[in-house]
């Protein structure tokens, strides 16, 4: 985690406020920028954590909180119950507000004086949220992490232009093979990459218990964040 706590600020939506959490790189010097999206649990300390090692990694990571107007920020825990709670939340908000929230705060970040670049990083829920961004923005990068969405946005595949990388886990019991397969040849083409790992269930980077698979985590954070400093590098950074 980094010193310094992230900047709390909100992003204009018409007459409402998207709350967010801004982690800034140890050095306070331009660089590029990325909005990370929550799971279904919300901005947990899991999702936080993630925005910190992008932040020390020298990028500016938005994290928007997507659950506000249900006066909540997130379900903490791995313990009974927390999926069928996060489940509900995520239900009672509407897609396509969402959607125009995500660019709400990919606009703002974008517009930073200090931005030099933006992208967008989305974990399971969020995953498809990113890649729906990525459908009505033009980020200069996209990281997607079993995006749960996928199977009812691939009509959106040809309007996603940005460079992509796609996680994920072969032994999936919420996106099977069939669904992958069809997930796979809708969104192919130069500049996407889909790594794939054996074993990984769903959600095998969050902390879950009988999801998260340390093995398979780190492989794609590797990958991640190899795939982030080419093409979206931080300057000074090698």
């Amino acid at each position: 985690m980094p010193d310094a706590a992230p900047e709390r600020l909100t992003v204009p939506r018409g007459a409402e406020e998207l709350p967010a959490r801004l982690f800034a790189p140890p050095q306070p010097v331009p660089g590029p920028g990325l909005v990370l999206i929550q799971e279904i649990f919300g901005v947990t300390d899991y999702i936080a954590s993630r925005a910190a090692d992008l932040a020390a990694l020298g990028y500016r990571v938005l994290v928007p909180e997507f659950y506000f107007r249900l006066g909540e920020t997130s379900v903490e825990g791995t313990g009974e119950g927390v999926l069928e709670r996060g489940m509900a939340l995520a239900q009672r908000i509407d897609w396509e507000q969402t959607v125009g929230d995500a660019a709400a705060a990919f606009d703002a970040l974008r517009h930073r004086p200090e931005v030099t670049g933006a992208g967008v990083i989305g974990f399971c829920w969020g995953g498809g949220l990113a890649f729906n961004l990525a459908a009505v923005r033009d980020p200069d990068v996209l990281v997607s992490y079993y995006g749960s969405a996928l199977p009812d946005l691939l009509h959106l595949a040809p309007e996603v232009t940005a460079p992509s990388l796609h996680h994920f886990g072969l032994a999936d019991s919420y996106l099977g093979p069939e669904v992958q397969e069809r997930i796979r040849a809708a969104i192919a083409r130069p500049g996407v990459t889909i790594e794939t790992y054996q074993g990984a269930e769903h959600a095998f980077d969050g902390p879950m218990p009988g999801l998260h698979d340390e093995q398979a985590s780190m492989a794609a954070w590797r990958t991640t964040t190899a795939f982030l400093a080419a093409q979206l590098p931080v300057p000074g950074r090698g």
